[in-house]
């Protein structure tokens, strides 16, 4: 049975029509997939000017959201406090609703940035610890009545291993069982939307592509993402650039296109109804080949 539509801003989202492409603009200056747009010396206006230039690319590419987040989640980041993610994140939210009218995600699992975005304009929150690292954000996003994105995630630095090549990546990650273990962990965070007040339909289910899991891992998890879909919510895969891509083929961060589009077509084809991408023109295409090959009936 199909789900119910979504209104993201001013666009709805019709799960299963089509795949949705969600550009990630890194406010950053160390992510891991050498996008970050914020440069030592670069003023508060030269970085909206930036994030402004990439997002008009976005939707010149075909982006259906944009994703603002200012703090790196790689394994070994260095930590933001709240008042500089707030410096650099509400000034980009108030220039893209300004000039564009894609829906406006921000990426973060503080309560407070939530809070401030939501009030500065931004459409939805996408939380990298489902509601796990701070017990207020529930609170914040069911007073706004926005959508949110819940990703699983079981990141430990103690099992990050960092190669200069490649980046970092998780080794030695224990589960019982990995898509039984991620189905219920992710259940235990929707459990938290609903004690909020959040309704199902405003719920996206994110595996957690790369946080906490082990090369094979994330390969098993995109080949069997058709389980976590069947927990009845909307899924947004997320492998662009991810290191698992980088081992894989023994590729830096910025020769991993190829593997990201592998990633993204198969992990449509096994139920995804976003993809969370940095190469937003080129997995556009993907997706689209890609829904034109499995979504034919729907």
């Amino acid at each position: 049975m199909p789900f119910k539509p979504l209104t993201i801003g001013q666009r709805s989202f019709a799960w299963g029509d089509r795949t949705y492409v969600m550009g990630i603009i890194n406010l950053t200056p160390d992510s891991f997939s050498g996008d970050g747009l914020l440069v030592s010396e670069l003023s508060v206006a030269q970085l909206v000017e930036s994030a402004v230039v990439q997002a008009r690319q976005f939707a010149s590419g075909g982006a259906d959201i944009l994703d603002v987040g200012g703090e790196s989640t790689r394994p070994g980041a260095q930590p933001v406090s709240a008042k500089q993610e707030l410096e650099r994140v509400i000034p980009v939210i108030q220039a893209l609703l300004a000039e564009f009218e894609l829906p406006v995600s921000v990426d973060t699992y503080k309560a407070a940035i939530a809070e401030a975005a939501l009030q500065a304009g931004a459409h939805m929150v996408n939380d990298v610890w489902g509601f796990r690292a701070d017990p207020e954000l529930a609170g914040v996003v069911a007073r706004y009545q926005v959508p949110v994105i819940l990703m699983h995630n079981r990141s430990s630095w103690v099992h990050a291993e960092i190669k200069e090549h490649l980046g970092g990546h998780y080794v030695g990650m224990a589960y019982d069982n990995l898509l039984e273990d991620i189905c219920r962990e992710l259940l235990e965070s929707v459990a938290l939307a609903h004690a909020a007040g959040i309704p199902d339909e405003a719920i996206i289910l994110d595996p957690g592509i790369g946080f906490g899991k082990t090369v094979e891992q994330n390969l098993e998890l995109v080949d069997r993402l058709g389980e976590i879909r069947a927990l009845g919510y909307p899924v947004l895969l997320g492998p662009s650039r991810k290191s698992f891509i980088g081992y894989t083929l023994d590729a830096p961060p910025n020769q991993r296109l190829e593997g990201t589009a592998a990633a993204v077509a198969v992990g449509i084809a096994r139920g995804a109804d976003i993809v969370r991408v940095h190469d937003v023109e080129y997995m556009v295409r993907v997706a689209r080949m890609t829904d034109a090959i499995v979504r034919r009936n729907s």
